[in-house]
């Protein structure tokens, strides 16, 4: 793969969810990352049409025996960093902690994948995305005025702070070790990642301008011009007319400019009131009608697509904001670079394709490699 991190070798031991995210991220954006698997599980249902497995060559290794930890630790040696999102202690269990890892090649940026931290009351509990941005007081603000809680799926603890958070902290890293830092260990939870994304949220708390009541606020639907709204076809469009600039677009576009109501934006008193004018008015045309009406302009305004539609839309095609990997549809690479372009991703390898060819590459000769395959020690 081609990109900005290409050069770098990142083994990542495999999992579910966020490690996965980072490892793709990395991959992505070019580095060599292997996914060391395990064997005797039998292929990865659908791998090459997992997303998050993608760019990624496939060793698989028993690790529970004393080979196969040192087939990992040989990996390690080549690399340049690890990531792994087991509970806190497994792999100094398993003779694979930073203490070991980090002695053998002090270069090493060792990358942790948890939900709740390393350390603290929480940290052996198991626990899901929807238990970590709980904790964070960030599931608490999603979903509307008198209605419960609704999980944003599990994008904000998995992804937002969880995997994207991971990446973040292992370029970091590895940009301290090339100019001249020492490896060293990264502490990537899900809990801490989650509440920081909701950093401009505390800003405005602290300001006074955000209420603990949930949809009552400026962005979580408290609003009437920060909101979703049914067309008459059923479908739905999205509105943000925040600024004035903006919102006085929306009353000139949606025929509002001579009902004085209207004039009262920040009137929490009135946002009832409005916003049912505005849940009848964009009731009246179909959602086409409302982009022929809006797209392009100044209202802040998008149909909401789903995923079967959003690759089609005109603007996500210019962009090339998916792309097709062994036939199936993906987004593509982000961000964009100016110069150094990221290459199409291709599909993750069967668990243990690669694994011969990875052996080879750091030295073992075919006999060596023919009594671990015997063995079990690779699959």
């Amino acid at each position: 793969m081609a990109g900005p991190l290409a050069g770098l070798r990142i083994v990542e031991m495999a999992g579910i969810g966020p490690g996965p995210f980072a490892g793709m991220m990395l991959a992505d954006h070019g580095a060599e990352v292997i996914r060391v698997e395990r064997p005797g599980a039998g292929a990865r249902v659908m791998a090459q049409r997992d997303v998050l497995a993608r760019g990624r060559r496939s060793i698989a290794v028993d690790v529970k025996s004393e080979e196969g930890r040192a087939v990992v630790r040989e990996l390690c040696r080549s690399a340049d960093g690890l990531i792994e999102g087991y509970r806190p202690g497994v792999m100094e269990r398993l003779g694979l902690g930073p203490e070991v890892l980090l002695e053998d090649n002090p270069n090493l940026v060792y990358g942790r994948m948890t939900g709740w931290g390393q350390d603290g009351p929480y940290a052996q509990a198991a626990g899901h995305d929807i238990n970590y941005i709980a904790l964070a007081g960030a599931l608490y603000h999603y979903g509307r005025a008198g209605e419960k809680p609704t999980p944003p799926i599990n994008m904000v603890g998995d992804f937002g702070g969880g995997g994207m958070m991971l990446a973040y902290g292992m370029v970091s890293a590895l940009l301290h070790v090339a100019r001249g830092g020492e490896g060293q260990v990264i502490d990537a939870a899900m809990t801490d990642g989650s509440a920081l994304l909701m950093g401009m949220i505390w800003g405005m708390r602290n300001a006074g301008v955000w209420s603990d009541t949930r949809g009552t606020n400026a962005l979580d639907t408290g609003t009437h011009y920060y909101d979703t709204y049914q067309c008459s076809d059923g479908e739905y469009i999205s509105i943000g007319s925040i600024e004035p600039q903006f919102y006085a677009e929306l009353r000139r576009l949606a025929g509002l400019e001579d009902d004085p109501e209207f004039d009262r934006q920040h009137d929490p008193a009135a946002w009832g009131s409005l916003k049912a004018k505005l849940t009848s008015l964009f009731r009246t045309r179909t959602r086409k009608e409302w982009c022929d009406l809006m797209e392009h302009t100044d209202v802040c305004f998008a149909p909401v697509l789903s995923m079967g539609e959003a690759p089609k839309h005109p603007h996500n095609k210019a962009r090339g904001t998916f792309v097709e990997v062994g036939g199936d549809t993906q987004p593509a690479p982000a961000p964009r670079y100016s110069e150094t372009a990221t290459d199409t991703p291709q599909p993750g390898s069967e668990v243990g394709a690669d694994g011969v060819a990875i052996l080879r590459e750091i030295g073992w000769d075919d006999a060596r490699i023919g009594k671990a395959r015997d063995d079990g020690v690779i699959g």
